[in-house]
């Protein structure tokens, strides 16, 4: 469901620097927006919450819709009632480029962790060991499952398809390392039979309030799976094609 501001009564096309206008015509909102056109749209509404324009709820919900829209047209309510969301206006502060006010430790703010074509939605290992790391974007359901193996998952220069992720990790005799930046808030609810299913590291002290959450459900048989938080690995330090 898309949110059209109650004030209003059509939907009023962005600017350009928000949206760009593809074919310069004043009906575009059948065309097909691009990830770009999103992320636009989505940090334009990140400084318009860290300035208090936009409540939790509203941004949260305008977010999502900018992430599932699929023409301009979806786009185009989204912002429509901020400054520089309307065509001709003004804005005091340019909405389309100013970052917000929490920014992660990687330089983006925490829409640049959320969004883009999902990866695989398994992660197997039977008697052998398997590994995801680098970058890559986690699906919202990720399954791992581990049988005399191992599975490493490191979610460090990932992005998440969507802000809610949850990971079922099954191992049985046999051992699941899931390595989760530690400035994302994270759920655990697995459980260990005669195995342990534990999580260690502390969460920082500032985590990214709008960034990714994770939960971790599963069962540990015989064996482990551990959530491990770590100080976030800076994108660009692995060597190039590395975890690709």
């Amino acid at each position: 469901m898309f949110v059209v501001p109650a004030h209003t009564g059509a939907c009023v096309p962005l600017d350009s620097h928000i949206v760009d206008d593809q074919d310069g015509g004043a009906d575009r909102g059948y065309l097909r927006a691009s990830d770009a056109d999103r992320e636009r749209v989505v940090r334009h509404l990140q400084t318009a919450f860290s300035e208090g324009r936009l409540t939790m709820v509203e941004f949260e919900t305008r977010v999502e819709s900018a992430y599932a829209a699929r023409t301009f047209a979806d786009l185009e309510p989204l912002a429509v009632d901020l400054p520089g969301g309307r065509p001709g206006e003004a804005p005091g502060t340019d909405l389309a480029t100013t970052p917000g006010k929490q920014a992660s430790r990687t330089g983006g703010a925490p829409g640049d962790l959320i969004g883009g074509t999902p990866g695989s939605t398994t992660s197997i290992a039977v008697m052998t060991g398997t590994e995801r790391k680098g970058r890559w974007v986690i699906p919202p359901q990720h399954t791992s499952c581990a049988f005399w193996g191992g599975v490493v998952i490191d979610l460090r220069q990932a992005r998440f398809a969507e802000r809610h992720t949850t990971i079922t990790a099954v191992a049985i005799m046999a051992g699941i390392d899931i390595i989760v930046p530690d400035d994302i808030h994270v759920e655990v609810n697995g459980i260990g039979l005669m195995g342990a299913f534990e999580s260690s590291g502390n969460e920082a002290e500032e985590p990214l309030a709008d960034g990714p959450v994770l939960n971790v459900n599963g069962l540990a048989f015989w064996g482990g799976v551990e959530i491990k938080r770590r100080p976030r690995r800076k994108r660009g330090t692995l060597p190039p094609g590395e975890g690709d």
